[in-house]
């Protein structure tokens, strides 16, 4: 990811690259990479551009869990071979360039019978359909006691810079059914009738029948929401190998279903017994249900103050709930994991989380001591040579003046930022708990690097041209 850059006169405010046409660079490296999937067995339905520029989105079509894993792993190794054949550089990285959207996966998860049966399909009265309620409370119960571990399941260094921003799902993990199956449940708690809603299009043209509308979640601020016949867990970051999430996503329901299934196993009136459950999962974990905006500040207010809801917003928040009891609990009984696996899996996750930090933070340094620093000296003489030049030809150096005092200061702060981020950087190399290192590297490293970044991105907006050693965001977006 870049480490400086400041923002481009024009960014992504226009939405002309979204819906603008695919250029045609791009429509022959998007060419290239299906031959190159279609050789790996892998099909792909969608390419088209995405909201920030040079920014493009493929998915591929489902599959079962193993090989869609696979899958997905093939197609990032082999969009960057083909990107390389195309002169380009395909940037998996959740958050390439500051202020501009970053990018990430929607894990399309749902459950399917030997048989082909999608568990997920509410067909047209779900009202009726006990067996999706089934699942659906199931599901709802799994995400409500362990919020954590999804939230745990997608953090990585690079998607602790995308979760949460305006361009996608906030840190706190919630669920979106929409306002068809939110009725349902409404009415299933309440005890009343509910008929099912099947919204339509009408056109205003009578020749032309009126078509369905999508009730489903259509404006990305869900984390976790429901989309007609599956959910889409949509904070997994776009490096991220999704084998992790789906563990979790898989563990977690597997665990509530067998618990369903003890209950409703011994019931003498199955019928009844399964209502009643129904209308006490939804009771007792409604809290984790909503359909509103996820951007809102009030709904993090709602949800941590009100709900009770976790709000983890890194991944050193999150990754030590992982060895929570329950946690280690619902693994351990299911076999997926021994607990001795689950402490190594966290100390190894802690431990990358610090080494990507320390080479990023090493990488800042050096590049703001050997490039840009000279960069404003060699600019600030060229404009002290002007200043004095005028002075001594008795003519007004005001503007000159304004300038090197501006730079003067910007690079004296630049310095001093250099010097704080090194002591930093040995501060946390010095730190032997994993936990308290990336604590460390997150609180006090990370946070000085975006200190030192706003000075290094100021300069770069007054510094010459000629100057700077590195490309602009502009050359970097718009050159494609």
């Amino acid at each position: 990811r870049t480490l400086f850059g400041a923002m481009p006169p024009k960014g992504q405010e226009m939405d002309d690259h979204y819906f603008g046409i695919i250029k045609p660079r791009i429509e022959g490296f998007m060419k290239d990479l299906n031959i190159e999937a279609w050789k790996l067995g892998i099909s792909a339905k969608t390419e088209h551009n995405e909201v920030a520029p040079a920014q493009h989105e493929l998915a591929p079509i489902y599959n079962s869990n193993n090989v869609a894993t696979d899958h997905n792993q093939l197609l990032m190794e082999t969009m960057r071979r083909v990107a390389r054949r195309h002169g380009l550089k395909c940037l998996l990285h959740e958050k390439p360039f500051a202020g501009i959207n970053g990018s990430g996966k929607h894990n399309n998860w749902s459950m399917v019978t030997n048989e082909g049966k999608n568990l997920l399909d509410p067909g047209k009265t779900p009202h009726e359909n006990q067996q999706f309620l089934l699942i659906l409370a199931s599901i709802i119960a799994a995400v409500d006691k362990h919020a954590d571990l999804l939230r745990m399941s997608a953090s990585t260094p690079g998607n602790d810079h995308r979760l949460g921003a305006n361009e996608a799902p906030p840190a706190i993990i919630s669920i979106f059914l929409g306002e068809e199956l939110n009725d349902v449940i409404n009415a299933l708690v309440a005890g009343t009738n509910v008929e099912a809603k099947h919204a339509q299009f009408d056109i205003g043209v009578t020749s032309l029948p009126k078509f369905p509308k999508d009730t489903t979640d259509r404006n990305r601020t869900s984390p976790f929401a429901f989309t007609g016949n599956k959910f889409e867990f949509r904070s997994v970051g776009s490096s991220l190998n999704i084998s992790g999430p789906n563990i979790v996503l898989n563990t977690i329901v597997a665990e509530e279903l067998e618990q369903f299934a003890d209950e409703l196993e011994k019931a003498d009136d199955f019928k009844k017994a399964l209502k009643e459950l129904l209308v006490k999962t939804i009771k007792e974990h409604s809290r984790v249900i909503f359909n509103g905006n996820g951007y809102d500040a009030a709904w993090v207010k709602e949800a941590t103050e009100v709900r009770g809801l976790p709000e983890l917003k890194s991944t050193v928040d999150a990754l030590p709930h992982f060895l929570d009891e329950k946690n280690v609990k619902v693994f351990t009984k299911h076999k997926v994991f021994t607990e001795v696996e689950m402490h190594s899996r966290t100390e190894i996750l802690l431990e990358n989380y610090s080494k990507t930090i320390n080479i990023e933070a090493l990488t800042t340094a050096e590049m703001a001591t050997k490039e840009i620093l000279p960069a404003v000296m060699a600019y600030e003489k060229q404009v002290c040579d002007v200043l004095l030049s005028k002075k001594n030809a008795g003519v007004a150096y005001n503007l000159e003046q304004s300038i090197a005092n501006k730079i003067d200061s910007l690079a004296e702060s630049l310095n001093s930022k250099i010097a704080e981020l090194d002591s930093a950087i040995v501060k946390a190399q010095g730190i032997s708990d994993v936990y308290e290192a990336a604590k460390c590297y997150h609180d006090e490293v990370f946070a000085t690097m975006q200190s030192l970044r706003a000075v290094a991105d100021e300069l770069e907006t007054i510094v010459g041209e000629k100057y700077w050693s590195f490309p602009t965001y502009e050359e970097l977006l718009f050159n494609v």
